[in-house]
């Protein structure tokens, strides 16, 4: 593992294919494609044509890569400083300052994509990836890390719905399923990493809850957001809303009663709650404005 000095500056001694790995790794890849991938597939089922498709796609992939980048950028020196394995700025594959430049080039590609979508389309995005950089800057240890979060899922179906033809405001349900996503996301990441985060001070809200206060809270926000993709289109729920909802209900009780004894189980029932919503979002694709 690199020295933080090392680690911080980047070394004049590594590749430029290395460094590239590097970036690739500090931007947070998995949530990046997943969030990218889901807005694109959210974009068709909404009806968008082929080029808006491709600008929405491109608007959230450089907001998602700005957001992880400045993450991995600002907790650099409290990562360096716990020995976190596995982080490129922790192991010298890539500088800090690298990183920080990645960050604000993807936010300055960001602000132009989002705006060709539409001036409230781009407005209602970037207020999110803006809501995203506040968490990362400033309220990630405080009582309100959640909002960003809400926040920033809440804008992400609202982009989609704002950039269809005719630019129409987005149906509540889907905003408000957004931003229940968004609170069970946040749990759902900082779960897993919850007693190293309290040993190195971060109090964010589900810290001050607790490592078994954040566990029994994770499904509740995921199944409500069930819920309200199911019941909140005018309209009988169908067999997939009846379906979903249920599935969602059993799966997070199960992980409730299991993650008593194993917290992972917990998470698991919690991903796949978080699938469940995935997939009934889409379904329901076609009526979000």
């Amino acid at each position: 593992m690199g020295t933080p000095e090392h680690s911080t500056t980047g070394g004049p001694e590594a590749s430029w294919a290395g460094r590239v790995v590097g970036l690739a790794g500090s931007c947070h890849p998995g949530p990046v494609v997943a969030v990218t991938a889901l807005m694109a597939a959210l974009a068709v089922t909404a009806g968008q044509g082929a080029a808006r498709c491709t600008l929405t796609a491109a608007a959230v992939l450089t907001g998602q890569l700005s957001v992880g980048w400045c993450n991995d950028a600002f907790d650099a020196r409290r990562d360096i400083a716990a020995g976190r394995r596995g982080k490129p700025v922790v192991d010298g594959t890539v500088g800090v300052t690298e990183v920080w430049v990645a960050a604000y080039v993807a936010l300055a590609l960001c602000v132009p994509l989002s705006l060709a979508c539409g001036l409230w389309a781009g407005a209602v995005h970037l207020a999110g990836v803006a809501a995203a950089w506040a968490y990362d800057l400033r309220l990630k240890a405080t009582a309100w890390s959640w909002a960003p979060y809400a926040v920033g899922f809440a804008a992400l179906p609202a982009f989609v719905a704002l950039g269809l033809p005719g630019h129409p405001w987005p149906a509540w349900w889907v905003v408000t399923a957004g931003a229940l996503l968004g609170v069970g996301a946040h749990l759902g990441d900082v779960l897993p990493d919850i007693r190293g985060d309290l040993a190195t001070g971060v109090r964010g809200w589900p810290h001050r809850l607790g490592p078994d206060g954040a566990r029994l809270l994770l499904p509740v926000p995921l199944v409500a957001a069930s819920a309200v993709l199911a019941l909140g289109p005018a309209g009988p729920p169908g067999r997939w809303g009846v379906a979903a909802l249920a599935v969602a209900g059993l799966v997070a009780v199960a992980g409730t009663v299991l993650g008593r004894h194993r917290e992972r189980a917990a998470f698991a029932a919690a991903v796949a709650v978080a699938v469940v919503d995935v997939a009934l979002l889409l379904v329901r694709g076609t009526g979000i404005a």
